[in-house]
C-alpha cells in the first residue's frame, strides 16, 4: 500500500487576473516541495477529466451550461468578483473534479492506502447553483457523493480546516443523510456562513467557529472532540477538504496555526481513518495562499499520509 498523489499540468493553465491570491505559483509551491527526495515513493498519478455525470452529483445541468458558456477565448471573465475564468479553466477544473474522484476510486479499490489531489482551482466554495470564492464546482462534495452513488459504501465524513466556511460543501451535502460535514473555520471572516446553529437537515453537518488568532491548542481541543463524534458515526471513507490558510502566515486569515498542527491534525484524522475505515483517506487541496507557509504545511501533510499509507 501507498500514497496516491493526483494533480495535472492542465491546471497551471487556470489563470486569474495578476494579483490574484489563487495563483499558478500556489501549485508551482507544492510541486516543488513534494519533489524532493522524501516523497519519492508517492505513487504519481494524471488527475483525469471527470465523466459528465459527476458534475450532476452536485450541480444542475442549468449550472454546468452557465460556467460552460462564459469561458472566453481569451483574457478573464468574471463570476463574481473574486472568480474568474481564463481560456485553460474548464479543464483545469474539470481535472480537478476528476482527481478528486479517481483518487476516491484508487483508495475504495484497495490500490492505494490513501491520497491527495494537488489541483485547482479549489472547490469547497461552490455551491449547487453559484460559483464563488475562487471555486467552479464543489470538488469535495462531489467527490462523496461519487463514493456513495458509484463506490459501494454508504457513509462518507468530509473534513475541512481551511480557514474559510466550506459553504459549498454544506449545501450541497445539507440534505443528504448519509454524509458528515465538519469545519473549522475562522469567524467572522468570508464567506460569512458556518454559524454553529448550521447543522443540516439530517443533523450531519458540524460546523466549528473560531475566533481571529485561536491557535492550534485550541483547534486541537475542538478537532479532538469533532473526531470522536466522527467515529460514532463509523464512515467508510475519510475526504479532507484541506485549506492551509489557517497558517499564521497567511495573508487572508487570522488565525495562528502552526506548521506542526497540520502535522497533528492529518495524524489524528489517518489515525481515525485506521479505526473506522481500513486508513482510507482521500485529501483535496483547498486554500493557502502564503507560499512558503503553503509549501511548508503541504509537505508535512503529506508526510503525514505517506507515513500512513506505507
Amino acid at each position: 500500500m501507498t500514497t496516491a498523489l493526483y494533480t495535472h499540468p492542465a491546471c497551471l493553465a487556470h489563470v486569474n487576473p495578476p494579483g490574484h491570491p489563487e495563483q499558478i505559483a500556489r501549485l508551482e509551491a507544492i510541486a516543488d516541495a513534494l519533489a524532493a527526495p522524501a516523497f519519492a515513493a508517492l505513487d504519481r498519478r494524471e488527475a483525469p477529466i471527470c465523466a459528465p455525470d459527476a458534475l450532476l452529483l452536485a450541480h444542475p445541468t442549468s449550472h454546468i451550461a452557465a460556467v460552460n458558456s462564459a469561458v472566453p477565448s481569451q483574457g478573464f471573465a468574471m463570476l463574481d468578483a473574486d472568480t474568474s475564468l481564463s481560456p485553460g479553466s474548464l479543464e483545469a477544473a474539470q481535472r480537478a473534479v476528476g482527481g478528486a474522484c479517481a483518487a476516491v476510486d484508487a483508495v475504495l479499490s484497495g490500490g492505494v492506502r490513501n491520497a491527495f489531489v494537488a489541483t485547482r482551482p479549489p472547490g469547497h466554495h461552490a455551491e449547487k447553483i453559484r460559483p464563488m470564492g475562487f471555486c467552479l464546482y464543489s470538488n469535495v462534495a462531489i467527490a462523496a457523493l461519487h463514493a456513495i452513488e458509484n463506490g459501494g459504501i454508504s457513509r462518507v465524513a468530509v473534513l475541512d480546516f481551511d480557514v474559510h466556511h466550506g459553504n459549498g460543501t454544506q449545501d450541497v451535502l445539507w440534505d443528504e443523510p448519509r454524509a458528515r460535514f465538519v469545519s473549522s473555520h475562522q469567524m467572522p471572516l468570508y464567506p460569512g456562513s458556518g454559524a454553529a446553529l448550521e447543522t443540516g437537515a439530517h443533523g450531519t453537518i458540524l460546523n466549528m467557529p473560531l475566533a481571529e488568532g485561536t491557535g492550534g491548542r485550541e483547534m486541537r481541543v475542538a478537532w479532538e472532540n469533532a473526531l470522536t463524534g466522527i467515529q460514532a458515526f463509523t464512515p467508510e471513507l475519510i475526504l479532507i477538504s484541506a485549506g492551509f490558510d489557517a497558517h499564521a502566515s497567511d495573508p487572508l486569515g487570522g488565525l495562528n496555526w502552526q506548521t506542526k498542527d497540520y502535522a497533528w491534525l492529518t495524524g489524528a484524522i489517518c489515525d481515525l481513518a485506521a479505526k473506522t475505515c481500513a486508513g482510507r483517506v482521500v485529501s483535496c487541496l483547498e486554500g493557502g495562499y502564503d507560499l512558503d507557509a503553503l509549501a511548508e504545511s503541504t509537505a508535512a501533510h503529506v508526510t503525514v499520509l505517506m507515513e500512513h499509507g506505507a
